[in-house]
């Protein structure tokens, strides 16, 4: 059992957790301890802790005496995220094509039903509505969640989220979007299909979403990089 500490650190991680993923807190900025502790409500020590997790998850930096800062973004770690995200989204895809029964196969249809319904009903904007994100995250975890490593699971979803915040910082720069639906429903009839041709097409939805990612927000990543080779 948690204790009442624990569970605050633990309550304050999440927040602060998708506070930078959904970029309230913004990529590079200064986390300034008092300010923290009035934001959260919460004990310095609290706040520590909470901040190692975030490290250990790449989502803030530690600066030594200096404290943290919440993790930079620039177009080569994004590229570098992609990559290893399409070698781990195609091998737990594999994976779960291989294992996966009724129920997963029931489970797919599923989700992918609440994600398509939700998006019909908000329209061109689904894409900044958080329930959407929700489902779609629910969606592609169900696609893989039949491989059978729970090492590969934890990993996928640290890379899936840190993906997450450049498409959310991408977002709010859109003019136009891709048809996911259509996207989504290709990637799905070839999985419930066992079709090799699945990988192919997930690592073509993950490294599309990239291109779209650095045309549209591009330009704040690149600040970002000339800042970091002068510090």
């Amino acid at each position: 059992m948690k204790t009442k500490g624990e569970t605050r650190a633990s309550d304050v991680h999440t927040r602060m957790r998708d506070d930078i993923l959904s970029c309230e807190l913004k990529p590079g900025e200064k986390l300034r301890f008092e300010g923290l502790k009035d934001r959260y409500d919460v004990s310095f020590s609290t706040l520590r802790e909470a901040l190692a997790r975030l490290s250990a998850e790449s989502l803030v930096v530690s600066e030594g005496q200096r404290g943290f800062v919440v993790a930079p973004v620039s177009v080569a770690d994004l590229e570098d995220l992609t990559n290893a995200r399409v070698l781990l989204e195609r091998e737990v895809l594999r994976l779960s094509m291989e294992y996966g029964d009724d129920k997963w196969e029931a489970d797919i249809l599923a989700s992918y039903h609440r994600m398509d319904r939700l998006q019909s009903r908000l329209g061109a904007h689904y894409y900044f509505d958080e329930e959407w994100a929700r489902l779609h995250g629910a969606f592609h975890r169900s696609l893989v969640c039949a491989c059978k490593s729970p090492v590969l699971l934890d990993m996928r979803l640290h890379l899936f989220d840190r993906a997450n915040r450049y498409r959310r910082m991408s977002s709010q720069f859109r003019t136009k979007w891709r048809p996911k639906d259509v996207e989504h429903k290709s990637i799905m009839d070839a999985v419930l299909d066992r079709e090799p041709d699945a990988l192919k097409l997930i690592e073509r939805h993950i490294r599309e979403t990239t291109e779209n990612v650095i045309e549209f927000a591009g330009h704040l990543f690149l600040q970002d990089e000339a800042a970091a080779s002068v510090a």
